[in-house]
């Protein structure tokens, strides 16, 4: 199966993405036990975390059946790295063609940022599989509903940024395709445990 239908398998199967910004290359197998046995299929390191593309590779060779990918992808550059460390979803807070292209030619999943529907239409024609709404502490369930009006139907908008437990219901229900989760599920210094109490909230919150 190619990257991006895995990609789409996942997303039908559970569409939170979980962010490990700041995890290291030694703590990232632990972490992800706990998050791939409570039922998370995508993972993303960020890549201003430490030594990324080492816990992408190391993440990417213990769970083969979740799709794991990169965070803050700002160039074409940065996007074959990925690529050779065996990462299948690129991710960035904002929409950069050359990015969008190069994740694309190389067969990996695209989620840009976009913000506005001039952003999110470009991202899309660029040949982006999934549009992340970053971030979203300055949007709301409303812009979510508002743009799903005029974007092709099926788009999935992914809400990134200050959502958590407590308030991912009223963004579901606008339409929201998922969530990235960040601080919410995942601090730097958190240990497995940590981040299984949290994944276990979540989850509460997504499966009432």
């Amino acid at each position: 199966m190619k990257a991006v239908e895995r990609f789409e398998a996942a997303m039908r199967a559970l569409p939170l993405v979980a962010i490990l910004r700041g995890v290291k290359p030694a703590e990232a197998p632990a972490i992800g036990d706990v998050l791939v046995e409570a039922g998370f299929r995508l993972i993303e390191v960020p890549l201003n975390s430490p030594q990324p593309l080492d816990s992408i590779a190391a993440l990417r060779k213990r769970f083969p059946d979740a799709v794991i990918g990169a965070g803050t992808v700002l160039t074409a550059v940065a996007v074959r790295d990925v690529a050779s460390a065996g990462g299948e979803l690129v991710v960035a807070p904002n929409f950069d063609p050359e990015v969008v292209v190069e994740t694309v030619r190389l067969g990996l999943a695209s989620l840009p940022g976009v913000m506005t529907p001039t952003e999110a239409f470009a991202a899309l024609k660029a040949g982006a599989h999934g549009l992340k709404l970053f971030p979203a502490e300055l949007a709301s369930p409303a812009v979510v509903r508002a743009l799903l009006a005029v974007l092709p139907k099926g788009t999935p908008l992914i809400p990134v940024g200050g959502i958590g437990a407590d308030n991912m219901a009223a963004w579901r229900a606008a339409g929201a395709a998922g969530f990235g989760l960040g601080s919410s599920l995942y601090k730097p210094g958190d240990d497995a445990a940590a981040v299984k109490l949290k994944a276990a909230a979540i989850l509460a919150a997504w499966r009432p």
